[in-house]
């Protein structure tokens, strides 16, 4: 078997073990879809709100966004009968509507840098250069779909992200303070209208000088039973972590005190408990040991900026030659405000895989 074919067989198109999504699809191809195995039987399906949330993703939305147009209407196939789920294989597809495929024509035998086009040329010989192919950002709204049906299989969990920073513009507000319920009050997401209009125009005029920008997506996750992970390689937090560097553009990823903890001695950082199992702080992250305590779960995730800019730019073609390029097409400015969606989709698919574990457990 030929290096490249072993490749092939061995590609990752699947997240979960019993709640299970396996995806397929190119950014410019016929469409994108994929197969959510090991949903409940009798679940009662709400299409508006798993339409909403593909919304919540799809580009074209704002001035800060890329401007491409997609309706991203999923068509369900199979798994689904008088608005509920069978309990068999939930099939489904979105159409690609709005390929600008000549947008990509420059870039045939260029390597863009910081993106997927050097390394998946160099290990599976071939890549489609219209919009990085498999390795597009456009997979994601696969993970909408599976990641919205999670949610109402989850029904009490609630899962709430949201912009918490853009460049060096913070939000500097502990998440208990914040109304989840104004995040989508403005197009950056974030949950305070003074900090999101700052965002927003930094956002604007990095976009206006042919640049991009990163920022943070931070996620909490309540009324979480306690239970959830086991104590070794399959740990709840290793999962979100997992999944959240698994979303393009993601630079890192840290839950409950991360990086800060370091920083802290034990006397300070250890959660000390109530009567009831409680803690009094939650410097855990809501999970210790692997394994759910019942708090708040509560996350960051770094994003880059966005590797195409509209910026001359020196790189190496297929040969080895050094040329330059510049970035064409429809680009997010900013990935994040987009990314708030894919980032509970994921925290979806991973609650209901391991909620479906500790149910089994029962």
């Amino acid at each position: 078997m030929s290096s490249k074919i072993f490749n092939s067989v061995f590609m990752g198109n699947s997240i979960g073990n019993l709640f299970k999504l396996t995806t397929f699809g190119e950014s410019h191809g016929i469409a994108i879809g994929g197969i959510i195995d090991g949903c409940p039987a009798g679940i009662t399906l709400d299409f508006n709100a798993i339409q909403l949330e593909l919304n919540r993703r799809k580009p074209g939305q704002s001035k800060i966004t890329t401007q491409r147009k997609e309706p991203d209407q999923v068509e369900f196939l199979s798994g689904i009968f008088d608005g509920k789920t069978t309990g068999t294989s939930i099939g489904f597809q979105i159409e690609n509507t709005n390929q600008k495929s000549k947008d990509y024509s420059h870039n045939t035998s260029v390597y863009r840098p910081s993106h997927a086009d050097y390394t998946y040329d160099k290990k599976y010989g071939i890549r489609d250069h219209r919009g990085g192919g498999r390795s597009s950002a456009r997979e994601t709204a696969n993970w909408i779909v599976g990641g919205a049906i999670a949610k109402q299989f989850l029904k009490n969990i609630k899962i709430n992200a949201f912009t918490s920073s853009v460049g060096d513009i913070t939000l500097n507000k502990p998440y208990q303070e914040l109304n989840f319920d104004i995040i989508e009050n403005n197009i950056v997401r974030c949950p305070d209208e003074a900090t999101a209009n700052k965002m927003i125009n930094f956002i604007d005029n990095t976009r206006k000088q042919g640049d991009t920008i990163g920022g943070v997506v931070t996620c909490v996750i309540q009324n979480v039973p306690v239970g959830l992970g086991e104590p070794v390689f399959d740990k709840l937090h290793a999962a979100l972590g997992h999944a959240m560097l698994s979303i393009n553009a993601v630079k890192g990823f840290e839950y409950g005190s991360g990086f800060d903890g370091a920083k802290m001695k034990g006397s300070d950082h250890n959660d000390l408990f109530n009567k009831d199992g409680t803690t009094k702080t939650n410097l855990s992250g809501g999970i210790q040991g692997g394994i759910s305590n019942g708090m708040d779960i509560y996350f960051n995730v770094a994003f880059k900026p966005v590797a195409t800019i509209m910026q001359k730019q020196n790189t190496i073609d297929s040969n080895g030659n050094l040329v330059e390029m510049q970035g064409k097409g429809r680009h997010d400015p900013c990935v994040v405000p987009r990314a708030v969606p894919i980032v509970e989709a994921l925290s979806a698919l991973i609650m209901a895989d391991y909620y479906l574990h500790y149910k089994a457990r029962k």
